[in-house]
């Protein structure tokens, strides 16, 4: 199973390496696109109807209000993203009461909450600069990969048990340690300032998490281990960006705040 999982982050490696730097860019955005409108898909499997047509309707909600955040687009991108910090922020509080009843309702509007503003986001952070995006990217899997060994070696406490039982504070503690770590290296490499880097990137690690705990929320209420399996060893395109939903919205917000850009 490890081995699985490993061959397949490679070559998703690979093959986003490839997207963000060698493609065309109106290439790329098609592709983040079509990786966003394939997690739409997975998610209609959290609405308690198995009906494709409803699920195909569902993805086109979501493709039109992708269409339309983009022709929106610089204006709107702002306002966008404290809405989805907003979401995070409920989406928080949502899972310490957990298990609680999700409405159909929910999960629907939930949904254009996740998907939309990750959209958006990765699209402004590639524009801005794929090593922008990818630096993203790096301190979500950064607080992943920590937590996953921290949580291997010294996981006692878990973290949410009804959520997410495999996850622990230990591994919480071990994933910001490690962001933590790249960022104060991250700062000196690109003479940026400490105390305005690794505050901003424990932030961003601190909303993957939110954005981890979230989703496997949904799936919990639809009955569902993984999203999909479209990458083996990994689930679907939402047990990948999961995290990733949450961070990256406040990433693009982050960096205009913070004159990191």
């Amino acid at each position: 199973m490890l081995k699985e999982r490993v061959i397949t982050a490679l070559i998703a490696v690979a093959v986003l390496l490839l997207v963000l730097f060698a493609l065309p860019r109106v290439v790329a955005q098609a592709v983040i696109a079509l990786l966003v409108l394939a997690g739409a898909w997975e998610w209609s499997g959290f609405l308690g109807s198995g009906s494709a047509p409803i699920r195909a309707i569902y993805v086109s909600i979501i493709a039109v209000l992708m269409g339309l955040v983009t022709w929106l687009a610089p204006e709107f991108n702002g306002f966008l993203f404290q809405v989805a910090l907003a979401w995070w922020v409920c989406a928080l509080v949502w899972t310490l009461f957990y298990p609680t009843p999700i409405p159909n309702v929910v999960r629907w509007v939930a949904g254009a909450l996740v998907l939309v503003p990750l959209y958006n986001a990765l699209i402004v952070l590639y524009l801005a600069g794929p090593a922008i995006l990818l630096g993203a990217l790096l301190i979500v899997w950064a607080a992943d990969t920590g937590a996953f060994v921290a949580g291997k070696l010294f996981g006692r406490v878990k973290l949410a048990p009804q959520i997410s039982p495999g996850k622990t504070w230990e591994g919480v503690i071990g994933g910001l340690l490690t962001v933590a770590a790249l960022s104060v290296a991250g700062a000196y490499l690109f003479d940026t300032r400490v105390a305005v880097l690794v505050p901003f990137c424990l932030a961003v690690a601190c909303a993957s998490i939110v954005g981890d705990l979230t989703v496997s929320m949904f799936k919990r209420t639809a009955g569902l281990k993984d999203s999909g399996s479209i990458f083996p060893g990994h689930g679907g395109v939402l047990d990948r960006v999961d995290s990733v939903a949450a961070a990256a919205p406040l990433f693009a917000l982050g960096i205009a705040w913070t004159g990191l850009q």
